[in-house]
């Protein structure tokens, strides 16, 4: 196969390397996975209420957090219109598939598809791991340079994306574009309401297992809380691995082109099946960034397509802890004109 000139290379060039099966939609099949995720987390749930032992109880929590990240993509994929190939049980199972890792359907919509695909590592427009550059983070204060410190480093992912993207984008989000508004409220009064109905029926288990208060906040904590708490902090390195490297050049606004963002901004990361089984293909991100209308269930298919044309464009490798390791050591600050990661060095110099 011929491999187009990266000069003249278009986003539109990419796409149409990948056969037209890849955007096939499969109700049967979005509704398969849906469905036994849904049973997987049922049981997990189930097995954490009735628990008869505190070490049974620290293993299925984690396995909680697990499934609601798996949730969590499935719904992703919901929001773009492809987990099946009816547009309105799209929305429906976004909506339920979101309610346990606390995210606002139309919001993330917004937010995840319009700007972040839109603008993939675009500066000053891409918000997810946008980087600071060495005079933004000499003008910062002490506790904005220690917050900056904790959130590019190997513990980060969990702060970062619990303030950056779901605080400052799903939860203290007040005033989006006028068209994207009612959409926005409306959901977030419907993700407010299960919210409240799950924890009432968590704290009525816990308060009749108990007998105290301290019972019923604790079936709370543990069937809520620490499980989101856990979808955060993956679903937060997830995102970095996939955008984060020093391979990976941000661009200024004007340097920026659609297939510098969705080609080269992102990665391919083979990863173990169990864990593709959990988390749906989500680590073969560089076709789901090329073209958001290939399901999940359908990525593998197009990257092979993607890799033999633009062999020296695509990042696919195995994802290896010593790779991430590095980036969390390389990437913290960026020169947007050189195109390239600085350590906290250089704010010194």
């Amino acid at each position: 196969m011929q491999t187009l000139e990266p000069t003249a290379l278009t986003l539109k060039d990419v796409i149409d390397v990948v056969p037209a099966s890849c955007r096939k939609r499969s109700t049967p099949r979005g509704l398969a996975l849906v469905v036994r995720d849904l049973v997987l987390y049922a049981a997990v749930v189930t097995g954490i209420v009735l628990s008869p032992a505190w070490w049974l109880t620290l293993i299925l929590i984690p396995l909680a957090g697990i499934m609601v990240a798996a949730m969590f993509v499935l719904g992703h994929d919901a929001a773009h219109g492809v987990l099946t190939d009816n547009n309105r049980l799209n929305g429906i199972l976004g909506r339920l598939l979101f309610v346990p890792s606390f995210h606002i359907y139309e919001a993330w919509i917004l937010g995840h598809n319009r700007i972040h695909h839109g603008h993939t590592v675009r500066q000053g427009m891409d918000f997810v791991w946008h980087p600071v550059t060495v005079d933004q983070y000499r003008a910062m204060g002490p506790w904005a340079r220690l917050r900056h410190r904790v959130e590019w480093s190997v513990i980060g992912p969990l702060p970062y994306y619990l303030r950056e993207v779901w605080w400052n984008k799903m939860i203290a989000f007040r005033q989006p574009p006028a068209k994207w508004a009612g959409a926005i409220r409306r959901d977030r009064y419907m993700l407010y309401s299960a919210v409240l109905l799950v924890a009432t029926g968590a704290a009525f288990l816990g308060g009749l297992g108990s007998g105290n208060v301290l019972g019923a906040l604790w079936m709370i904590t543990k069937l809520m809380v620490i499980p989101f708490l856990i979808f955060t902090h993956v679903i937060g390195w997830t995102v970095y691995v996939h955008h984060i490297t020093p391979e990976i050049r941000w661009h200024t606004r004007r340097g920026w082109s659609k297939v510098a963002g969705q080609l080269d901004g992102t990665t391919i990361l083979r990863m173990p099946k169990v864990v593709d089984l959990f988390f749906h293909w989500i680590f073969v991100h560089t076709p789901h960034h090329v073209d958001m209308r290939i399901p999940c269930y359908r990525l593998n298919e197009a990257a092979k397509a993607i890799t033999a044309a633009f062999p020296d464009r695509t990042i696919d490798r195995k994802l290896r802890l010593r790779t991430y390791l590095m980036a969390t050591r390389t990437c913290k600050l960026y020169d947007f004109e050189e195109g390239t990661w600085l350590s906290y060095r250089a704010a010194r110099t």
